[in-house]
């Protein structure tokens, strides 16, 4: 029964990764954007976040760094596609080839650092209770503020005067913009803040989850947070549990190879991959349920003088 629990605990963990990537991205398609680059986002705010726990000793510096560098490439690549009108698909494409080469770069001298010693994070009396205790209560605060920052999300989204706002951009910019709404600041800042979560989950991957730096770490999971905001059809708690899917399929393999399950370890490492073609085929074939769950205007330039 330990071993169901240690899966359960480590496809919380996995699952947090994907959660809070996705939940930025969503966060940016609300407002009718598209970004491609979380992975290379999620690489440049992995080894920011790593770098900075380094050189002071301090998970939430790294966790604020991460966010940081999430952020500023977020701010370049909104000012790039909703000032300059540059294609949202090649311009994300080229920010994720641009953070796996400049990550790469910048985390040579990183390779063999190592953290300080892990702290163990337990809630008072619900970690000591059997088999539930160590699966769910021994995780990492950040696990617990995922689930929050969901349940404030949909808040946010759908009860809040600004959540309505930045809906109605990604559903008619012409319609916000003629009501007197600021369109290009709106969607600015929402890929701003979309960038931060994906920052976050990058730092959260090489502080807590690994914890260690090495290059091309995110291994896809920024493609695959990419693909949750489709399967979770753009709702923040079907994010949350399209994560947990995965990050339990993730966690699987290893779990498969520890109980001597004689599979080819190439099979097992596709399963994460796999998992999300088969979902997103199962998808497509409903086309008509994605275009109403889609905001209008997703990957749609806008032209105030239109």
């Amino acid at each position: 029964m330990d071993s169901y629990a240690l899966l359960f605990a480590s496809m919380l963990n996995a699952g947090t990764v994907l959660a809070i990537a996705a939940l930025g991205l969503l966060v940016n398609e609300k407002a009718g954007i598209v970004n491609l680059g979380a992975e290379g986002m999620m690489l440049c705010s992995a080894i920011a976040g790593f770098a900075a726990v380094v050189h002071s000793g301090n998970d939430w510096v790294g966790f604020l760094a991460g966010m940081g560098a999430g952020a500023l490439l977020a701010a370049a690549f909104g000012l790039l596609v909703i000032w300059m009108n540059t294609n949202q698909y090649a311009t994300g494409l080229a920010l994720s080839l641009f953070g796996a080469g400049f990550s790469a770069f910048v985390g040579i001298s990183y390779v063999q650092e190592k953290l300080p010693e892990r702290p163990n994070f337990s809630l008072p009396l619900l970690g000591d209770i059997p088999v539930l205790g160590p699966a769910l209560f021994r995780q990492h605060p950040m696990v617990y503020l995922a689930i929050a920052l969901v349940a404030w999300l949909v808040w946010f989204l759908y009860k809040s005067r600004a959540g309505l706002v930045l809906r109605s951009v990604g559903e008619s910019p012409e319609s916000a913009h003629a009501l007197g709404y600021p369109v290009r600041r709106i969607r600015l800042m929402a890929v701003i803040a979309g960038g931060a979560l994906c920052g976050l989950a990058g730092a959260y991957l090489s502080i807590v989850y690994t914890p260690l730096w090495v290059e091309g770490m995110v291994a896809g999971k920024g493609w695959i947070a990419l693909a949750l905001t489709t399967f979770a059809t753009w709702r923040p708690a079907r994010v949350l549990l399209g994560a947990y899917l995965f990050g339990g399929v993730t966690m699987l393999q290893f779990h498969l190879q520890g109980s001597g399950v004689e599979v080819p370890s190439e099979f097992l490492n596709m399963l994460p991959y796999l998992a999300t073609i088969v979902v997103l085929a199962l998808i497509s074939r409903n086309p008509a349920w994605i275009r109403v769950n889609m905001p209008a205007s997703l990957g749609k330039p806008f032209y105030p003088g239109s």
